[in-house]
């Protein structure tokens, strides 16, 4: 199962950690986990190219595990975009449903 963390503070997302494997199917054919993954690092890819934000990102590609966090003020950019990413993996966990993905809200 896919885990997605969204750290907040004061009610805004801050940013995100997302872990673990959907298991929809065997690796390499998941198509819940390539969607996941699509999403999160097309995300981390336009917060860096489309605005001036700092972040700090990890990754553990054996453990399936992407920790984004944003470090400055947030412009609107950026916070469209990682809205746009829940929306997304939202929309997957409607259509492929809890067993293959989940949401839990952090407050950091």
């Amino acid at each position: 199962m896919i885990t997605v963390s969204v750290y907040t503070k004061d009610g805004k997302m801050t940013g995100f950690s997302v872990s673990g494997h959907a298991g929809f199917a065997r690796r390499g054919s998941d198509i819940v986990c390539a969607a996941a993954s699509v999403l999160v690092l097309n995300t981390i890819n336009a917060v860096e190219s489309f605005t001036e934000d700092t972040f700090q990102y990890e990754e553990d590609e054996e453990k399936g595990l992407i920790d984004f966090r944003i470090l400055s003020d947030m412009t609107p950019e950026t916070e469209l975009l990682l809205k746009t990413l829940m929306l997304g993996l939202s929309g997957i966990q409607e259509e492929y449903g809890t067993k293959y993905i989940r949401f839990q809200a952090k407050e950091v």
